[in-house]
């Protein structure tokens, strides 16, 4: 217990280092991101968050190259997608491209690590669990560039990425813990304190002057390394230490926001990959929410979602309830998003009367 706590006490300080390090760096490169439209902050700030976990991790692998299965293959993958990402925050490549990149490698992990989402379990409630086949390979494609996207979409607020992912990684080191996989528990451990130092200058605990954003180099990381995590888990033999319906509980927030957005953008006619600002985040913020109190409100509710997925799973619930219950909390989120304007505008003529 007490080599562990010191192993993560480094970690946290290798990479509260290499974050402060890296910043300098960055600003020598003009690797920061600069006010506009869309990025209301003061300044340019240095996009060094992603690369820094980045180091970090690899740091701690190269240290424990046994601890989690395929090392190397998600080590290089993880090397390829901060590599694209830096490149994409430097010089905003196309997404046709990091898209490319993103199938690419999820298609090395099918194919090197035999990591693929072959079944999705008894989701419709037949009493059968379902296996996908030769179309697994396309589903699982889809999952690895959705996720890597979500995490990147939702990332429009100083702390959240931080937060939803700290909440993603809690829930399923909490689950790995419970089922007796203890390494793969203890990485959830060490990717949260390796992001804690991130948070901690994101939000300005070091002063404005030493602020960092995590680019999408670091959205990118984050959302793979969830979409490799859960897959491991959901997917490792006949009986996983999660069912596949428990992991759309644990990434609930960033999911829904991203599908219920790219659903408005089609429905008005616009390209879904095209930036707005009517994320759940602009949402709270328009409605008169400070950054502070949207970071909390928004990982709360990722929190009652993990909470309700991991107590279902201990519970034994059937698969096929948490998933029309999930579906039922998606449809009820797209509905309130869509018409949002339409209650608070009645909200306020009630509380006015």
């Amino acid at each position: 217990m007490l080599i562990s706590f010191l192993a993560l006490s480094f970690l946290f300080f290798f990479s509260l280092a290499t974050t402060f390090i890296m910043r300098k760096f960055a600003k020598r490169i003009g690797l920061v991101d600069k006010p506009n439209s869309r990025k209301l902050h003061n300044g340019a700030v240095p996009l060094v968050g992603g690369i820094s976990i980045c180091i970090s991790i690899l740091y701690f692998l190269f240290n424990n190259p046994d601890i989690l299965p395929n090392t190397e293959l998600y080590a290089s993958c993880i090397l390829i997608l901060v590599g694209i990402g830096a490149l994409d925050d430097k010089y905003d490549i196309s997404f046709k491209l990091r898209f490319a990149v993103q199938a690419g490698l999820s298609i090395m992990m099918m194919m090197i690590g035999g990591i693929e989402l072959s079944t999705i379990g008894d989701v419709f409630g037949s009493g059968e669990v379902i296996t996908l086949g030769w179309f697994g390979y396309l589903v699982t494609i889809l999952a690895v560039v959705g996720a890597i996207n979500a995490f990147n979409m939702v990332d429009g607020i100083d702390g959240l990425l931080g937060g939803l992912s700290i909440v993603t990684f809690g829930g399923l080191g909490i689950m790995l813990n419970f089922d007796g996989q203890s390494d793969l528990a203890y990485i959830c451990l060490v990717l949260i304190v390796a992001i804690i130092p991130y948070i901690l200058l994101n939000l300005g605990a070091f002063g404005r002057k030493r602020k960092v954003f995590m680019g999408d180099a670091g959205s990118m990381l984050i959302g793979f390394t969830v979409i490799w995590l859960l897959l491991l888990s959901s997917q490792n033999g006949s009986t996983p230490p999660l069912r596949p319906v428990t992991a759309l509980w644990l990434i609930a927030v960033p999911l829904m926001d991203m599908t219920a957005i790219m659903i408005r953008r089609v429905r008005r006619g616009d390209s879904p990959f095209k930036p707005d600002r009517e994320h759940l985040h602009h949402v709270f913020q328009r409605l008169g929410l400070s950054s502070t109190q949207t970071l909390v409100v928004i990982c709360s509710i990722a929190t009652l979602y993990a909470v309700i997925g991991i107590s279902a799973e201990m519970l034994n619930i059937p698969e096929y309830v948490m998933f029309y219950t999930f579906i039922a909390c998606f449809l009820a989120y797209l509905v309130l998003l869509s018409n949002i304007w339409k209650i608070t505008s009645f909200i306020r003529k009630v509380c006015l009367k």
